[in-house]
């Protein structure tokens, strides 16, 4: 399982050094990935770099993705995911920040 935080300013070098080798590399070991985003920051925190490497990241590994999760504080960002993953091949799910400990959970099974 892939997990991350994100807090403050979101960049393009945190994709480089941070998130795209540990997809990577679970992608390699498992041959499919659980990927877990807690978005503790604003989106206007995300750099326009950091958005296209976040595209780039779901284009890359799109038919690889065996459970995405997304939580946050606000609940357009549940509702977009779970809208927007049901164009994807593995289960998608928005949670609220409050719901945290069952996103770890459905992660993880």
């Amino acid at each position: 399982m892939a997990a991350f935080r994100a807090t403050g300013s979101v960049t393009g070098k945190d994709y480089d050094e941070i998130i795209n080798p540990l997809v990577s590399r679970i992608y390699k070991e498992n041959g499919k990935i659980n990927y877990l985003l807690v978005l503790d920051t604003s989106l206007n925190n995300y750099s326009l770099e950091a958005y296209v490497k976040d595209a780039l990241l779901g284009f890359v590994y799109f038919t690889e993705w065996k459970k995405i999760g997304i939580v946050s504080k606000k609940p357009a960002i549940k509702t977009f995911t779970d809208v927007f993953g049901k164009m994807l091949p593995g289960a998608t799910r928005g949670f609220m920040m409050e719901d945290l400990d069952e996103a770890k959970k459905w992660i993880a099974e």
